[in-house]
């Protein structure tokens, strides 16, 4: 869909379809989770209430969707596009800061989905106390996940009306009992909120439950590639509305229970008339199954980024809708599966997961804000106003994290555990590049002239094809005649690589998707025998090089710039083409490097990941037989001299 980032009524819909499900299904444990066992009294009620509305105000809507939505990385979103706005300044921690963040937003991302579809799909146990859940459960998800492929621009679509319903409708059943108790409005004064915390006997720890009224904030930014800064503002102040509205009507709700003990399930469920309860179950049960997509929307989103960043190895990526935002990532979407599936059959239910939920997401939180100063100084703030922003945010966050560690025990190890899994793994591959790219250098194509025509015209040598065509993919084109080292290596130091034409390719995809946008331009080294092509090409263009790079060569031969016939006499006089080969060049570390033993153990996760990565041969479109990758040991420390004598 194209504009579909600018403010519309279709955006709108799409927003509401994509990534308020998991805050905007808080309703149904939220309320219920802080009260707990307890036996009702006002400081817990009102006092609860009173978090949830500064904890919605403060974080979700002043730090994410006022705040965050200005860190615009060229129209995306997310903690990686927030670190590469500040990557390029000095502030090496930021690095970590971003992989940490990932890795917790990606673990909770594994019980996102479960704990949503759980809670609401044991709702149908009021109206059928025998019917059996886990199947059901089970099944969604696996329907959701298959989905994916389809773009968010579908999903939006198809859930953007059924959550319009859904926000009204729990809107609705707020208004009802708020109207019934408007003196649940003075939760708004925060001295509620601090008595809670001072004088409750479980107050700070009830803070971890709390926090789950927020845990969907992190995917608004996440999402912001999806669908655009306009259409998130205008549609939160909507959601927002809704969430409170039923939040306050809960608790109105509540006010009149007071003294009692509520067993009875969610809180949500009560206060919807009886009558009406099927058709709200049925519609929290879609609700929360729209609710695991706005985690799997900004897990691409971020692994897409990190890709881009060079901070993850090549995967396949697509894009299914016009937008960049709208993109699929199939290793991705069966990962998550697999582990949303390892939590519905370790914790069953959705009361076990409560207590695996939320602990990592303060972790990216912290991350996060940690970032956003970072951003704000470079904007030029002043001072006490970045001082004023990481006092507020660094005291709410770290006293959720600290609330919320008493949950590790008790299921938060799971999401702890895949956090500091893929963390460790981002970290090796991450340190492992780092190395390897200490002893990255670049040759001026020009400064080889004379070995060019020398090898070109050295008879002695077999040639490997006519044409010989090395690919670089480069984040943005090179405007000089620089190329890596490792490739002049390949070409004469190793076993040389005789041809008649060499051509180095440089590809710079563009945040454009049509065909129309691409463009190429050719730097001539030495003429018609060496030559530098930079492509641009949009992301929604089928990266064929061979089916660019054929016209390309088609025009030169038109101009006159290189003769395209085979330069052999026997196939020649037939007007056949010339031959071409395709090389990737490929750095390993040797055995014989002297590296530390993290070095070790991070280049071997990196050769590891490498060989899983998409290969860049199958992303340009280029056949098996006309391409090579030429291997090369990458020199970084060697052992000390080896003393040798010779024996006489």
């Amino acid at each position: 869909m194209k504009g579909q980032n600018k403010l519309s009524l279709a955006g709108l819909f799409i927003t509401l379809g994509i990534i308020y499900g998991d805050i905007g299904t808080s309703p149904l444990y939220v309320v219920k989770a802080i009260i707990g066992d307890s036996v009702l009294d006002k400081t817990l009620v009102l006092g609860g209430m009173s978090c949830i509305f500064w904890t919605l105000i403060l974080i979700t809507t002043f730090k994410y969707i006022f705040l965050a939505l200005q860190a615009d990385n060229n129209g995306e979103g997310g903690i990686f596009a927030l670190y590469g706005l500040v990557r390029h300044h000095h502030f090496k921690w930021t690095l970590y800061a971003a992989l940490i963040g990932c890795s917790a937003l990606i673990a909770d991302g594994f019980i996102t989905p479960p704990i949503s579809i759980s809670s609401a799909i044991e709702g149908l146990n009021v109206l059928f106390p025998e019917l059996p859940t886990f199947p059901i459960v089970v099944t969604i998800i696996t329907f959701l996940f298959a989905l994916q492929q389809f773009g968010t621009a579908f999903i939006g679509r198809t859930f953007g009306p059924i959550m319009l319903i859904w926000f009204s409708m729990i809107g609705g059943l707020g208004l009802m009992q708020f109207l019934q108790n408007p003196t649940v409005l003075q939760a708004v004064n925060p001295y509620f909120a601090v008595n809670l915390l001072l004088h409750h006997p479980s107050g700070f720890w009830i803070l971890g439950a709390v926090f789950l009224c927020t845990t969907g904030a992190e995917a608004l930014y996440a999402d912001l590639g999806h669908c655009g800064k306009s259409n998130i503002r205008i549609s939160w102040m909507f959601v927002l509305s809704c969430l409170l509205l039923n939040y306050f009507g809960q608790t109105a709700w509540l006010l009149n229970h007071l003294g009692e003990e509520i067993k009875a399930g969610s809180v949500f469920y009560q206060i919807a008339p009886p009558e009406f309860l099927p058709v709200v179950i049925v519609v929290a049960t879609v609700a929360a199954i729209i609710a695991s997509q706005a985690l799997l929307s900004g897990c691409f989103t971020l692994v897409n980024e990190a890709i881009k960043l060079r901070l993850w190895v090549n995967l396949k990526v697509r894009f299914p809708a016009e937008s960049k935002g709208q993109l699929y990532i199939s290793s991705v979407n069966w990962m998550l599966f697999i582990g949303c599936m390892l939590v519905i059959f370790i914790f069953g239910k959705s009361s076990n997961m409560e207590a695996a939920y939320g602990l990592t997401i303060t972790i990216d939180m912290l991350m996060t804000s940690a970032l956003m100063l970072v951003f704000f100084h470079l904007q030029g703030w002043k001072l006490p106003y970045l001082l004023i922003l990481g006092l507020i945010f660094f005291s709410l966050e770290t006293t959720f994290f600290i609330s919320n560690l008493k949950k590790f025990f008790y299921g938060g190890w799971f999401t702890f555990l895949i956090a500091v899994s893929l963390f460790a793994i981002l970290y090796l591959f991450n340190r492992a590049r780092q190395v390897r790219d200490n002893h990255y250098s670049t040759a001026s194509l020009s400064a080889y002239k004379e070995m060019f025509e020398e090898l070109i015209g050295d008879e002695t040598v077999p040639i490997n094809a006519s044409n010989l065509v090395f690919m670089t993919r480069k984040s943005r084109a090179d405007q000089s005649d620089h190329i890596d080292n490792r490739v002049i290596y390949s070409i004469f130091q190793k076993k040389p690589k005789r041809a008649l034409v060499y051509w180095f390719i440089h590809v710079r995809i563009l945040d454009v998707p049509h065909e129309n946008e691409s463009s190429y331009e050719v730097k001539t080294v030495i003429p018609k025998k060496v030559f530098l092509v930079n492509i641009d090409t949009g992301f929604k263009v089928k990266h064929n090089i061979y089916q660019i790079f054929k016209k390309i060569v088609d025009e030169m031969h038109k101009n006159g710039e290189i003769d395209n016939l085979s330069p052999f006499p026997s196939i020649r006089k037939f007007h056949i083409p010339a031959d071409y080969q395709y090389v990737f060049v490929k750095a390993l570390p040797s055995s014989s490097n002297n590296l530390s033993p993290i070095n070790k153990l991070a280049m071997t996760i990196y050769s590891a990941l490498s060989d899983i990565a998409y290969p860049p041969s199958k992303e340009f479109g280029l056949e098996n037989r006309n391409t090579i990758t030429d291997v090369m040991p990458l020199n970084l420390h060697f052992e000390g001299d080896i003393k040798l004598k010779r024996r006489r």
